[in-house]
C-alpha cells in the first residue's frame, strides 16, 4: 500500500492541483464575463449568456468532457487529455459561478452605486473598489463550494486518461488487485485536499469581512464630510 500512495500523491501535486487551479481561475474569469453579460442592457448579450448557462447546466460534465475529447476530433480539433479536461472544467465552472456572481452583484444595495456617483467616482472604479469587494464576500461561500466540487470532479477526467489521482489509483488496482485499499487511499487524498480548501475558504471570508468593514467605515466618513 505504501508503494501505491506515493504515485497518487505525485498525481495530486503534478496534475490534480494544477488542473483545479487552472480551471477555477479561468472559470471565474468566464463566469464574471457571463455575469456582466446577464446584467447588461443588451438583449443579445443576455440571450447568449442565458443560452450558454442553460446548455452547460443542463448537461452532465462527463458528457461535455466526452464531446470535447472524443467528438471535436471529427472536426479536426484534437486536444490533449489535459487540455480537454481543462476546457471542460472551465466552461462548467464558468456557467455555475456566473449565476453566483450575478446574484452577488445584484445583491449589493443600489445605494452603493448612488453614493459612489455622488462622490464623482467613475463606474469602473465603483465596480472595482466598491461593488466587487462586497459582491465577493457574498459569493465566496458558494464559489468556494464550487471550487471544492471542482477538485473532486477532476476524478471524472480519468476517462480522458488524465493522470490525476483516480486514474493512478485505477492503474494501481490493475497491478496489485487491491481495489478497496487503493480507492480508500485515493479518497483520503481527496478528503485532505478538500479539507485544506475549506480552511482557506474560511480564512478568505474573514479577510473579506474585515476589508468590507474598513470600506464601510471609509464610506461613512466620506458621507459625513
Amino acid at each position: 500500500m505504501g508503494n501505491a500512495l506515493w504515485p497518487m500523491l505525485k498525481a495530486c501535486i503534478l496534475t490534480t492541483i494544477p488542473l483545479s487551479i487552472i480551471a477555477f481561475i479561468l472559470g471565474i474569469i468566464v463566469a464574471f464575463i457571463v455575469a456582466l453579460m446577464r446584467l447588461s442592457n443588451s438583449k443579445v448579450l443576455q440571450a447568449i449568456a442565458k443560452f450558454y448557462v442553460w446548455i452547460i447546466r443542463g448537461t452532465p460534465l462527463l458528457v461535455q468532457l466526452f464531446i470535447i475529447f472524443y467528438g471535436l476530433p471529427q472536426f479536426g480539433i484534437v486536444l490533449s487529455p489535459f487540455v480537454s479536461a481543462s476546457v471542460g472544467l472551465i466552461i462548467s465552472q464558468g456557467a455555475y459561478n456566473s449565476e453566483v456572481i450575478r446574484a452577488a452583484i445584484a445583491a449589493v444595495p443600489k445605494g452603493q452605486w448612488e453614493a459612489a456617483h455622488a462622490l464623482n467616482i467613475s463606474r469602473a472604479q465603483t465596480i472595482r473598489y466598491i461593488i466587487i469587494p462586497q459582491a465577493a464576500l457574498i459569493a465566496v461561500p458558494s464559489v468556494g463550494n464550487y471550487f471544492i466540487s471542482l477538485t473532486k470532479d477532476t476524478s471524472l477526467c480519468a476517462v480522458l486518461t488524465v493522470k490525476e489521482i483516480f486514474q493512478v489509483a485505477r492503474a494501481q488496482v490493475a497491478n496489485n488487485f487491491q481495489p478497496l485499499w487503493m480507492y480508500v487511499e485515493a479518497g483520503l487524498i481527496y478528503l485532505l485536499l478538500c479539507t485544506v480548501l475549506t480552511f482557506l475558504q474560511g480564512a478568505l471570508e474573514k479577510y473579506l469581512g474585515k476589508h468590507n468593514a474598513v470600506l464601510a467605515a471609509a464610506n461613512n466618513a466620506a458621507k459625513k464630510s
